[in-house]
C-alpha cells in the first residue's frame, strides 16, 4: 500500500530536497512499477536502495536460495536466512517490508525464462538487471525491445563492473554491443568479487533508475560507465555509435532468439556457488512432502514452504535444493554431466 508523499514527507525529506527529485519526482517514484531480476549481489542492493527511496511497487524475481557465501556482499541476508534455506526473493521481501511497509513488494521464486517472462515482467515500467549470466540478460533485452520497456544493465566481477541503460529505439541495445553471448573466461570462482565494487555498480544502476523515473524518461545517461574500483579507474563509453537500427539483429531486424526460446539452456553453473541448476521443461511440478518421505530413507532433509533440502547419506558433499516446479540446485559440483546424473538419480527424468 502506498501513501501520498506529502503525507509522509519526513521519510523522504532528504531526497525531495534534492533538486533532481523534489516532491514531483517523489510522486513519480511512488507510482513507478519496477522489476528486479536476480536478487543476489547487485539485486539485493538495488532492492534495498529502491525500497528506501519509495518506489511504489517492486517485483523481485530470483531462482536461488541464501547461501553462506552470499553474506560477504549481499546485504539483505543474514545467517538466519542461510539456516532456514530461504529463497532470496522471500528473504528479501521480508526484510524490505520491515524497511518500508508503505510500498508493495512481490516476490517470485522462479527462474526467468522465455515461457514465463511476459507474465513475470508484465505491467512493470522499468527492469533492473541483477543477474549473473548473459543468457538471462539477452532474454531481458529481447523482452524489453518487444514490449518497449527500458532496462538498466549492470555487471560486476572482481573489482570491475559496468552499467548502461537500454531504452528501446533510442539507445544501443545489448545486441548492438554484443552480437552473441561472450565466452566466460572469468567467473566469480576464478576472479572473485568484492562487496564495495558491487555497491558502486548497484548504486549507479539505482541512480539511473531514479533519474529515469523522476524525469519521466526525459533524462538519462546515454553512456556506459566502466569502473575498476581497486585501481580507481572510472571511464565513460559513448554507446551512440553502436546503435544501428539497420544492422542490429535485435533492435534493427527484430530478431528474438532468446524470447522465442531458441537460445535457452536447461542447466546452468551458478557463479561462485560450486553449484549447478537443472531446469526441467516448464509446466511440471512435484509434491515436496511426498518427495521428502522418499528422501528421508536415504539421507537428511529439511522442508520449508518454498523448497526441499536434501543431503544423501552416501554423498555428504552433495546438497540438493528442490523447488515445486521440479527445478533443482545441486551444490557440490560444477560439472554439468555430474549434476544431470544426480538429478536423474534422485528426482527422475
Amino acid at each position: 500500500m502506498t501513501t501520498d508523499c506529502s503525507e509522509n514527507f519526513d521519510r523522504y525529506r532528504k531526497q525531495t530536497l534534492f533538486s533532481g527529485i523534489g516532491e514531483a519526482g517523489q510522486k513519480q517514484l511512488q507510482n513507478a512499477r519496477v522489476a528486479i531480476v536476480g536478487c543476489g549481489a547487485l539485486g539485493s542492493v538495488l532492492a534495498e536502495t529502491l525500497a528506501r527511496a519509495g518506489i511504489g511497487f517492486l517485483r523481485i524475481i530470483d531462482r536461488d536460495f541464501v547461501d553462506l557465501s552470499n553474506l560477504q556482499r549481499q546485504h539483505l541476508f543474514d545467517e538466519d536466512d542461510v539456516q532456514a534455506h530461504l529463497p532470496k526473493a522471500i528473504a528479501a521481501q521480508k526484510k524490505l517490508q520491515r524497511i518500508n511497509s508503505e510500498i508493495t513488494i512481490e516476490s517470485h521464486v522462479e527462474d526467468l525464462h522465455a515461457s514465463n517472462i511476459e507474465h513475470l515482467l508484465d505491467s512493470c515500467t522499468l527492469i533492473m538487471d541483477g543477474t549473473d549470466n548473459f543468457e538471462t540478460r539477452f532474454l531481458i533485452n529481447d523482452y524489453a525491445l518487444e514490449s518497449n520497456t527500458p532496462w538498466i544493465s549492470g555487471g560486476v566481477i572482481a573489482a570491475r563492473g559496468q552499467v548502461f541503460i537500454v531504452v528501446p529505439h533510442q539507445t544501443a541495445c545489448l545486441r548492438c554491443i554484443l552480437q552473441e553471448e561472450p565466452p566466460q573466461t572469468e567467473t566469480c570462482d576464478t576472479a572473485g568479487v568484492i562487496g564495495p565494487a558491487v555497491n558502486v555498480i548497484a548504486s549507479l544502476q539505482a541512480t539511473r533508475a531514479l533519474q529515469w523515473i523522476c524525469s519521466e524518461g526525459q533524462e538519462f545517461e546515454r553512456r556506459m560507465t566502466v569502473i575498476d574500483l581497486w585501481l580507481g579507474i572510472f571511464q565513460q563509453i559513448d554507446l551512440s555509435l553502436m546503435h544501428d537500427n539497420e544492422s542490429c539483429p535485435a533492435c534493427g531486424l527484430n530478431e528474438r532468439l532468446w524470447l522465442r526460446g531458441e537460445r535457452t539452456s536447461q542447466s546452468t553453473i551458478l557463479c561462485g556457488r560450486n553449484a549447478v541448476q537443472i531446469s526441467p521443461s516448464p509446466g511440471k511440478s512435484i509434491d515436496l512432502k511426498q518427495q521428502q518421505q522418499l528422501w528421508n530413507t536415504i539421507g537428511s532433509t529439511k522442508l520449508n514452504p518454498f523448497l526441499l533440502w536434501f543431503q544423501p547419506t552416501d554423498q555428504p558433499e552433495i546438497e540438493l535444493h528442490l523447488f515445486q516446479d521440479r527445478r533443482a540446485i545441486i551444490k557440490g559440483t560444477e560439472d554439468l554431466n555430474t549434476a544431470k546424473t544426480l538429478y536423474t538419480r534422485y528426482i527422475g527424468s
